[in-house]
């Protein structure tokens, strides 16, 4: 005797193409939504490590000075040992800029940072070089350098970028006026602007005659318009630039005219602020 089932197989239903195409809205909007979170994410990291590199590269010339009876290491004093040598452009020729052993390994501060090249620039700059010739021939490599010296620590060619009796450096002793904790160290300047080690801060005009301010060498402004800073204290910070002419378009590649006339900027002044004053 045969049986007949009456029962009816049960299907899953599928996405019709309207819901389907409601999943995918879903998922656009969400990732729209987490995208910038991410992104800003990236950028306060990179911020935080550059930070770090600041403080390093500050500790690392604390050493040196403590080793070398309160001399400070000069900004800018060539033919003889600045505290570091040679000159970033964008020359493919140029192993300044790719060769790590060209310059840094020759550094005054070179021992004093662990012998580790990842100090001496910030994880944001981004700017490359294809070397001619070498190893890295025909390859766009990282250039090796963002971080530059205040000029105004024992440097030999600033006398002409403030008036007379403006202090340079040439102990730890003699950072008293603005005093340790205001007066910057090191920062990361722009790609587009580095090239010897020294940034200059132009000090004519200071506090009062704005019509004198200039922006001799621009500051980096790769952490979301705003830059790394180290002090003599010791601590590290990040300044966000409020004037438009202090964070030029870049033009990956190509320097920019420097030593430019800066009239009532508010980043110049915050700069003087914390470089030097007279004596």
């Amino acid at each position: 005797m045969h049986t007949r089932c009456t029962c009816t197989e049960s299907r899953k239903p599928g996405f019709t193409l309207i819901e389907l195409l409601v999943v995918i809205a879903i998922i656009a909007i969400l990732a729209a939504m987490l995208l910038p979170a991410l992104g800003h994410a990236k950028i306060k990291a990179q911020a935080i490590a550059c930070m770090n590199n600041g403080r390093q590269m500050m500790m690392a010339w604390r050493l040196y000075v403590d080793d070398n009876q309160d001399k400070v290491p000069p900004s800018y004093w060539p033919p003889l040992n600045s505290w570091v040598l040679g000159d970033l452009d964008f020359n493919p020729g140029n192993a300044s800029n790719w060769d790590v052993s060209k310059d840094l390994y020759r550094s005054l501060l070179w021992a004093y940072t662990g012998k580790n090249p990842g100090v001496w620039k910030c994880p944001a700059d981004r700017s490359t070089v294809t070397p001619l010739s070498g190893p890295f021939a025909g390859k766009a490599v990282s250039r090796v350098r963002s971080i530059s010296m205040n000029a105004w620590f024992n440097s030999t060619d600033v006398d002409n970028f403030g008036p007379p009796g403006t202090r340079i450096y040439k102990k730890l002793v003699d950072v008293t006026a603005p005093g340790p904790a205001l007066t910057w160290l090191f920062l990361d300047e722009r790609e587009d602007s580095i090239n010897d080690g020294e940034f200059v801060v132009g000090m004519f005009g200071y506090p009062d005659q704005s019509g004198q301010w200039t922006i001799v060498d621009y500051p980096a402004s790769y952490h979301n318009n705003a830059g790394g800073f180290s002090f003599v204290d010791g601590h590290s910070e990040i300044k966000k630039w409020k004037d438009p002419r202090t964070t030029p378009r870049l033009r990956p590649g190509v320097s920019l005219p420097l030593n430019v006339p800066s009239a009532k900027n508010p980043d110049v002044l915050w700069l003087m602020e914390r470089t030097t004053r007279k004596n």
